[in-house]
């Protein structure tokens, strides 16, 4: 059996490989102090072998295969019937064993970063039979580790950062590499840091590869990000050892170690005064070399301002002036002040010795600007009384031009709000009057907007409200509160009450209504009792009334004020006479049926009233209609023939409508009607004409044309109709003399017009017309 002690002399082979000694099993006893077939003692090693491992060295380098090691068996005797057979890790292709021998050889380069240790299975059969001689043995093949791996860093470029100004020593970031060779064989695997780049500002810990500060006072604002090269090499930096390097990009980042900064210490600003309450007038901007919260900071006005104030842009970092109360160049058009920029984050450590704010001088120049009118009062509460004549003063708004010029102003009305023109007000003294009478009662309050407009610039315009209350005046006499319906019994008994009536008064005085009732002191019926307290009660001055006598009686009952003037009305109490049972209550008011009538009763008479005026309306609406039926015809004579051409909106009378238009004064334009209105239709509203008297001279008929159409369409109150007359004129100093037929009057019976009866039914009118009045017709 191949025991342990073969598989002993099998490893030392591999580690003694200059002993002669053959490995048998003779042999591996004198390894252990055993006496050998000589008789020999060899003295036991000190080492602590392990029986069942070989050493191999990887990337053997040789060109034949690399010797492993050997087996050898107690059965086996020379004779060559034992064959030796591996299986396991890469036997066969990685790893052959001579059958006869026992000799092991790799035949590859080994690894051992790719694999450290093969298992194999060593097996000795009897090569006849194929049996196997002894038990199964396993043995692990080890690689020995040599120095073929460099060492490499996870990154190529680590980024890091470490705040300006800080103390020699701080640590900034920590690199590491790997060596992929053995880490508990030799110093293959040790690994040693330094730094190629980025000295002297930084250095690194050669052990843990951790990157401190070495210089102080590193300012941000000097230089921000620098480039370091770290190195790491093993077999612990002696020479013949590998190295990788990386770079470590290490950024400066910013502490609030520098105060804000006014590059100019006085600003001017220009603003016109027309600038709204809280618009931006201008920027100022102070530098900071610190980046975010660092950098940002906060703008003031030392000891603030009544006109200006200043904000900060969080965006920009500016300071924005902007206006708090209205400029006004005709007041004041220059400013001063003092504008303070300070952080709004301190660092505690830079705050010694170091003033974090600044200070800049701001002037400001007002510029003018063409403003509106200012009213003197916005708005204006005017009062007013009731019943005031057209025409009357109510009060007066004034407005100025608030520039250094002080132009003229004019006022006007907004007739949008004064829809029923009952106001007017003086254009250049701003006087505001009634055009009509007011009536509290109607509206106790107008409101009208006044417009105060530059004469010389009409687009600078102010608005102003103008509150018109109408106080009141007693113009109004109290009436009955209601409409009483009032009854007396024919049982009732004198001085009892049968009604209690009250008054109403449009009128509102300083002190309250107090009305007085009466009625006359000789009425045999009723009497009043005033309660004084706007009320009075009705009582009977007698009993015994009787529905056959008198079924209804009417109380006139005078009602006044006590305001000045004193107003009165007198309203009339119906008092109806009704039947009541013994307890007062009313039963039936319907007068009773008197068995005869010495006359007619008052429903007969009032019913006989209507009657006749109704008929009378009838009359009267007849005789008007017949009126507006009966026209003037529109041709009174077939003499009065013109040439006229008439257009106008309306409907026309067809070729007889002559009367359109006054063809006369082209005859004779020294003859002219006054006030001579068109007779074929009715105007909707008449107008006096005003007209100029006839030119003299016998002026030329076309200038007179034209003067006249300028006088109409300048006239205001002209008629609602058109008309459009066209004359052929050719004037008075033409040969031919005029062209229109107006003048041909005289001798137009010279001419024949028969020929007009051959042009057509369009002209057959025309034609009946003129040969009507041939001389040769006539006779």
């Amino acid at each position: 059996m191949i025991t342990n002690q073969v598989l002993l002399l099998l490893m030392l082979s591999i580690l003694w490989p200059s002993t002669a000694l053959p490995f048998t099993p003779g042999n591996i006893g004198n390894l252990f102090g055993m006496p050998d077939s000589d008789g020999r003692v060899l003295q036991r090693s000190k080492r602590g072998w392990m029986w069942n491992q070989f050493f191999l060295l990887e990337e053997y380098a040789g060109n034949d295969h690399q010797y492993v090691g050997k087996l050898h068996s107690n059965m086996d005797r020379g004779a060559g019937n034992v064959k030796y057979v591996l299986t396991g890790d890469g036997a066969g292709s990685l790893f052959l064993i001579d059958e006869k021998s026992g000799d092991i050889h790799a035949t590859k380069r080994l690894d051992r970063e790719e694999k450290a240790m093969y298992t194999l299975v060593a097996k000795v059969l009897d090569r006849n039979t194929n049996s196997e001689l002894e038990p199964d043995t396993e043995f692990n093949i080890k690689i020995h580790d040599i120095n073929d791996n460099e060492p490499k860093f996870a990154k190529e470029i680590y980024f890091a950062s470490v705040p300006e100004m800080s103390e020699v020593g701080t640590s900034v970031v920590t690199v590491t590499a790997d060596d992929a060779d053995d880490q508990t064989y030799g110093n293959s695997a040790k690994l040693v840091y330094s730094i190629l780049q980025g000295q002297p500002y930084f250095s690194v810990d050669s052990e843990n590869g951790t990157i401190k500060t070495a210089l102080p006072g590193m300012d941000r604002e000097v230089k921000e990000n620098y480039q370091v090269v770290i190195q790491a090499k093993d077999m612990a930096g002696q020479m013949g050892g590998l190295s990788g390097t990386t770079t470590v990009s290490i950024t400066l980042s910013d502490v609030n170690d520098s105060p804000p900064r006014f590059a100019n210490h006085s600003f001017r600003v220009t603003a016109v005064e027309s600038t709204e309450i809280g618009g931006a007038i201008g920027r100022i901007k102070a530098d900071d070399p610190d980046v975010g919260r660092n950098a940002e900071m906060e703008y003031s006005i030392v000891g603030g301002h009544d006109i200006f104030n200043i904000i900060t842009d969080q965006t920009t970092q500016e300071g924005v002036i902007i206006i708090k109360n209205a400029l006004d160049y005709e007041s004041k058009r220059d400013y001063e002040f003092r504008v303070e920029v300070r952080n709004t984050y301190l660092d505690a450590r830079f705050i010694h010795g170091l003033q974090f704010k600044d200070y800049a001088t701001v002037k400001v120049t007002v510029e003018d600007v063409d403003e509106p009118p200012v009213f003197t009062r916005n708005p204006y509460i005017i009062e007013v009384h009731e019943d005031t004549a057209a025409g009357s003063f109510v009060g007066v708004v004034s407005a100025r031009d608030p520039d250094a010029d002080n132009k003229p102003v004019k006022y006007s009305i907004d007739r949008h709000t004064d829809l029923e023109r009952l106001f007017n007000i003086d254009s250049v003294n701003g006087t505001i009057t009634t055009l009509k009478a007011l009536d509290r009662e109607m509206s106790k309050w107008h409101n009208i907007s006044v417009v105060a407009t530059e004469i010389n610039n009409p687009r600078e315009t102010t608005r102003v409200p103008v509150f018109i209350k109408v106080l009141d005046v007693n113009d109004n006499a109290p009436e009955f509160a209601m409409s009483y319906d009032t009854f007396v019994c024919e049982n009732v008994k004198a001085g009892q009450l049968i009604q209690t009536i009250s008054a109403v008064d449009t009128d509102e005085p300083l002190v309250g209504h107090k009305f007085v009732f009466s009625i006359s002191a000789t009425n045999p019926n009723f009497t009043i009792v005033d309660r004084e307290d706007n009320t009075a009660n009705i009582l009977t001055r007698r009993g015994g009334f009787s529905r056959r006598e008198m079924s209804m009686y009417f109380l006139p009952v005078v009602i006044s004020d006590n305001d000045y003037p004193i107003q009165s009305s007198t309203s009339t109490l119906i008092v109806r006479v009704c039947a009541c049972d013994s307890r007062g209550n009313m039963q039936t008011c319907n007068p009773e049926v008197l068995p005869f009538s010495d006359g007619l009763t008052t429903g007969a008479l009032v019913a006989i009233l209507l009657c006749v005026i109704i008929l009378l309306m009838i009359v009267v609406l007849f005789a008007a209609l017949r009126r507006q039926r009966k026209k003037e015809p529109l041709i009174i004579s077939k003499e009065d023939v013109r040439d006229n051409v008439v257009s106008y909106n309306d409907e026309g009378g067809g070729e007889e409508d002559t009367q359109a238009f006054d063809i006369g004064t082209l005859r004779n334009p020294e003859v002219m009607d006054a006030n001579k209105l068109r007779r074929d239709i009715i105007p909707e509203m008449l107008f006096p004409f005003r007209r100029t008297s006839p030119i003299k001279d016998n002026t030329d008929v076309r200038y007179f044309i034209n003067g006249r159409l300028q006088e109409n369409d300048l006239d205001p109150t002209a008629p609602p109709y058109d008309s459009l007359a066209t004359y052929a004129y050719e004037g008075s100093g033409s040969l031919a003399e005029s062209l229109s037929s107006l003048e041909s009057a005289a001798t137009e019976g010279d001419h024949d017009y028969d020929y007009l009866s051959n042009w057509g039914t369009p002209f057959k009118k025309l034609a009946e017309m003129y040969i009507a009045k041939s001389p040769d017709r006539e006779t």
